[in-house]
């Protein structure tokens, strides 16, 4: 029975076992390897390796849905307890090594919630784009009030209403020519209806009063 080769590398998230064919044939075209390619291959391991320090700070959410594997969570979860230099560093090589073990589709999969965590995903955008949208509605049009009661009738609308008032006198300029400005009214209204939004059980989320509203002033 011959024997298992268990010593390798990893080259572009593929094993590859010392002695193998492909290994040799790998050694074979590194030593006709120019200096570029050489180059090439250097950056992309580190590139690697920062796509992995980046995943320490990436939030718990977005992390526990990569679903890395309980060896690399927890090689993460120990980078971000040490602080020790030299045992920061020595933890780092052993993701960049764990890194380069990742299928391409995991890479991007890392690289896709990072770009979620710094701009948010579309879903998310649009929720606060909706939330924005009403709470300019509701401070400058009177109708407006009406409609988000029809849509979520359990908002406290006394409380809404106050807000509402006091949002407006905010942002009534002191002296003619002055910037309007925001006060705190103007944010306590943008959180209540994003709060209300993200519940997702009035008619508001699925367009209907919009609509209605459209189809009127047509």
């Amino acid at each position: 029975m011959s024997r298992t080769l268990t010593k390798g590398y990893y080259v572009q998230g593929k094993f590859v076992a010392e002695g193998s064919e492909l290994d040799i044939q790998l050694k074979a075209e590194l030593k006709g390897t120019d200096a570029s390619s050489r180059t090439d291959l250097k950056k992309e391991s580190d590139e690697l390796q920062a796509l992995g320090e980046s995943l320490l700070t990436l939030r718990i959410d977005l992390l526990k849905k990569l679903q890395l594997g309980e060896k690399f969570a927890d090689a993460i979860s120990d980078a971000k307890r040490i602080t020790n230099f030299e045992g920061k560093r020595r933890q780092m090589q052993y993701i960049g090594k764990l890194m380069r073990k990742q299928e391409p589709a995991m890479l991007q999969a890392m690289r896709d919630a990072l770009h979620v965590q710094r701009n948010g995903s579309a879903q998310e955008n649009l929720a606060l784009h909706k939330a924005e949208t009403w709470r300019n509605r509701l401070i400058a049009e009177d109708g407006a009030f009406g409609e988000w009661i029809v849509g979520f009738p359990d908002t406290d609308s006394q409380q809404l209403r106050a807000l509402i008032r006091q949002a407006r006198k905010d942002a009534t300029p002191e002296k003619p020519g002055a910037l309007p400005r925001h006060g705190r009214a103007y944010r306590d209204i943008f959180q209540l209806v994003r709060e209300q939004l993200a519940e997702g059980d009035g008619p508001l989320n699925d367009g209907a009063i919009d609509e209605s509203r459209q189809a009127d002033e047509e």
